[in-house]
């Protein structure tokens, strides 16, 4: 058995920032609600109260909680989260947090940058729907959405109410079809000014930048292709995800490169 962590070399902020992550997610999950006691943090944690301090000030930071002198801590909001393993517009996703609707910054037919009519299948010299959107819940801004949508399906869309309707339905509705798919990536990105004036974060702010290519029907065609700058701190992203299954049977020391590169592994035994 090896155990590699020496505990006594760990600092406070190794172990806040681990009850920060835990206490984040357990907010997040509606889980944690009102006040937040550090003497039972500390016991549920095994940490000192110094370590809860810490922590809590870094959630705190993060506009989770609300810390004072003579009232305590709260909790004062959470995160909404949005599923990526189920193709639904922002509305539909968030229906439970309140409403969410739309100011349309801009809806016109442009002509594609090469690499948006390409991932659209358009061809040289088409035009396409391009729709910017700054989207809400309540009264505060979540999203920045940039659009661009398939001629054929854009141009009648815009005759419907893209302020208060996910781009999505109206998709469906226009063409009597199913989305099928979509192919996103994620990645981490900092608001330019701009971006952070729209969304209200000061500038320099964590986002999440979402592009997302959606397909339409049973052929799957490219019809909506996204650009989405989300407040990183209003929104977290959550996809549940399965084991390839291409070989079923469970690998074992015997079967595995781990033995031949470290032969002085040992299985773990009994450690009750």
């Amino acid at each position: 058995m090896q155990f590699r962590t020496d505990v006594r070399r760990r600092l406070r902020a190794d172990d806040a920032r681990v009850v920060s992550d835990v206490l984040r997610r357990g907010i997040d999950r509606g889980e944690h609600t009102g006040a937040l006691h550090e003497d039972t943090l500390s016991v549920e944690f095994g940490v000192s109260r110094n370590v809860v301090r810490d922590a809590l000030t870094i959630l705190a930071g993060e506009g989770l909680i609300d810390r004072s002198p003579r009232v305590g801590t709260h909790v004062v909001r959470r995160r909404a989260v949005h599923g990526l393993d189920a193709l639904r517009g922002l509305k539909e996703t968030l229906s439970e947090h309140g409403d969410v609707w739309n100011e349309v910054r801009v809806a016109t037919l442009v002509r594609p940058p090469a690499a948006v009519a390409a991932q659209l299948r358009l061809e040289t010299g088409d035009d396409a729907v391009y729709i910017e959107r700054t989207r809400y819940l309540g009264d505060e801004p979540l999203s920045l959405d940039l659009t661009y949508l398939v001629p054929d399906l854009g141009i009648p869309l815009l005759e419907y109410d893209i302020e208060s309707t996910d781009v999505f339905a109206l998709l469906e509705l226009v063409s009597g079809r199913r989305l099928h798919s979509a192919e996103q990536t994620v990645e981490a990105a900092v608001a330019d000014p701009h971006s952070a004036a729209v969304l209200g974060v000061a500038p320099g702010s964590a986002v999440l930048l979402l592009e997302r290519l959606t397909c339409l029907g049973t052929q799957a065609r490219p019809v909506d292709l996204e650009y989405i700058r989300m407040r990183g701190d209003r929104i977290s992203l959550r996809t549940r995800s399965f084991r390839d299954q291409q070989n079923e049977r469970p690998r074992t020391l015997e079967n595995s490169s781990l033995e031949s590169s470290s032969p002085e592994l040992q299985p773990i035994g009994d450690l009750r």
